[in-house]
C-alpha cells in the first residue's frame, strides 16, 4: 500500500497549542513487529539524495531569516531521530519537533495495530508566530507533501 492522505486524527493542541495547520499521511505496513521509534527511525532517519539537496537549499536561503536550520551536531543521537530532536517517545507514538521564532512545528509518528499489520500515521502539526513564518509554510507545502509521502514509504523496508 501506498502513503496517502488521510484526515488527522490526533488532537493538535494536546501537542502543540495554538497550531493553525495539520496533515496526516498514512501506510500500513507488514513488518508486525514495528514500534513508533523504529518507523520514526526508518522515516527520518535517512533521506533520498533529492530530500537532502532540498534541505540544503532551504538552510542557505532561511538561514540570512533567523530561521533555524539542522540540530545534527547540536545534540546526542539518543535525543533526535535524522535532524529533529525527540520530544516524546513511545512505543506507540514518537513526537518529534522544534521551536522557532518564526514557527513552531511537531512530527507526529503513531502506530496502530491492525492484525498482523501495523498501521503507520505521521501527522505534522505546525503554529506560526507571524508572517514570515506563514509566508514559509505556504512556500514549502508543495514540497512537504511529496517529502513526507517519500519518507514515509521507507518505513516499509529497514
Amino acid at each position: 500500500m501506498q502513503a496517502r492522505a488521510v484526515t488527522p486524527d490526533i488532537d493538535p493542541g494536546s501537542l502543540l497549542a495554538g497550531a493553525g495547520f495539520i496533515d496526516a499521511f498514512r501506510i500500513v505496513v507488514t513488518d508486525s513487529a514495528i514500534d513508533a521509534p523504529t518507523a520514526a527511525e526508518r522515516m527520518m532517519g535517512r533521506s533520498p539524495r533529492w530530500v537532502t539537496a532540498l534541505l540544503k537549499l532551504r538552510n542557505v536561503i532561511v538561514r540570512p531569516l533567523g530561521l533555524k536550520g539542522p540540530v545534527e551536531q547540536a545534540l546526542p543521537s539518543t535525543e533526535r531521530i535524522g535532524i529533529f530532536p525527540v520530544i516524546s517517545r513511545s512505543p506507540e507514538r514518537v513526537v518529534v519537533g522544534l521551536d522557532d521564532r518564526h514557527l513552531d512545528f511537531r512530527a507526529v509518528i503513531d502506530v496502530t495495530i491492525l492484525g498482523n499489520s501495523r498501521q503507520i500515521t505521521a501527522s505534522t502539526i505546525v503554529k506560526t508566530h507571524n508572517w514570515l513564518g506563514r509566508t514559509y509554510l505556504a512556500t514549502i507545502m508543495p514540497f512537504h507533501r511529496v517529502i513526507v509521502r517519500t519518507m514515509l514509504e521507507q518505513v516499509k523496508a529497514p
